[in-house]
């Protein structure tokens, strides 16, 4: 009965509708070969080409599942297509036609998929509006929110309508990487997927926490992906900065210690090494940890519930970690 709470799909549908509407949003559907297509926006962003799982039937998805021992996916689309650089008009149309066609292919499968809801973060209003469409008329479990809006991060942007919007919904905020063009000295040896994004997480929930942002909205439920980043690693260095770093320099207004808002978020288990989920329950505890695949990208785990084996992680332990936490949290 296991759930996993980190997985991505893009209904082939969106595609579809993008060849014919997408010139209207400022967004180009590419053919780089036969069948394999990738988005190009209008404001400059040319991303990858999406891989064939991502577009896969559900029927191949689910059997990939079963061989998992994975019986609900929470599904996200693909962070890297967000285009939060198109106007607040393009913007807000993109992101209702990626949560109504996910609401729809979920709704054709409810036992074996859910989905997180995307939004235009550039702009808060639009942003919680969407979100609370997505959550109240299309099932909408949560939302799934790049870790930098067009290089910035969370906790530098103004967004306390979201932000409340979601903790007045009662609904999570998955936070994800995103790095759709490599910088100079991430573009070789898979350094993008392996360092920046895992240093994009550990950035966005720095500058949340730092901000005030989790002071302001104490009841928000944040998730992080990939083990939370170097968060964990780093909270030595985090709480020594809080307590003696110069606030009025460097513009921390955290009210407590950084170690404290650990209790209060949840992190998947995409670590792929069985001392550091080991470390990872040490330090954040068995009930903040959620299981996830990465499903359908290179870096997934192709066996989480043996990863937790892997790290001595009990029965009951088990049982919690990928199925009584994620109900908890998703209201499932």
């Amino acid at each position: 009965m296991a759930i996993d709470i980190h997985a991505h799909y893009v209904p082939p549908s969106i595609i579809d509708k993008l060849l014919s509407e997408g010139a209207s949003m400022g967004i180009d559907v590419v053919e780089s070969a036969p069948q394999c297509h990738c988005l190009h926006f209008h404001y400059g962003l040319k991303c990858r080409p999406f891989f064939s799982r991502l577009l896969e039937s559900p029927e191949a998805r689910m059997e990939a599942m079963r061989a998992q021992g994975i019986q609900k996916q929470i599904l996200s689309g693909w962070v890297d297509v967000f285009g939060h650089g198109l106007d607040d008009s393009k913007g807000k149309r993109w992101h209702e036609m990626l949560n109504n066609e996910m609401s729809e292919f979920c709704a054709k499968n409810p036992n074996a998929f859910g989905f997180l809801a995307s939004a235009h973060m550039p702009n808060a209003g639009l942003a919680a509006k969407e979100l609370e469409r997505a959550v109240r008329d299309q099932g909408a479990l949560g939302a799934v929110v790049a870790c930098n809006v067009e290089g910035v991060n969370l906790g530098e942007l103004d967004l306390e309508e979201f932000w409340a919007c979601a903790s007045e919904l009662g609904v999570p905020i998955f936070l994800h990487p995103t790095q759709a063009q490599p910088t100079p000295r991430s573009k070789a040896f898979a350094l993008n997927q392996v360092v920046q994004y895992t240093f994009d997480t550990t950035l966005s929930v720095g500058s949340l926490i730092w901000s005030g942002v989790l002071d302001r909205h104490p009841s928000l439920k944040i998730i992080l992906s990939h083990g939370g980043g170097a968060l964990p690693y780093l909270i030595g260095r985090f709480d020594f900065m809080h307590a003696k770093g110069h606030h009025d320099q460097n513009g921390i207004q955290s009210k407590r210690s950084p170690w404290s808002y650990l209790s209060e978020m949840y992190f998947d288990t995409i670590l792929h090494d069985k001392e550091a989920l080991q470390y990872l329950k040490q330090k954040v505890g068995i009930s903040q940890i959620v299981l996830g695949t990465d499903d359908a990208f290179p870096p997934a785990d192709p066996n989480p519930l043996q990863s937790l084996k892997n790290a001595n992680f009990n029965a009951s332990e088990i049982h919690t970690v990928s199925e009584i936490n994620p109900r908890s949290l998703f209201k499932i």
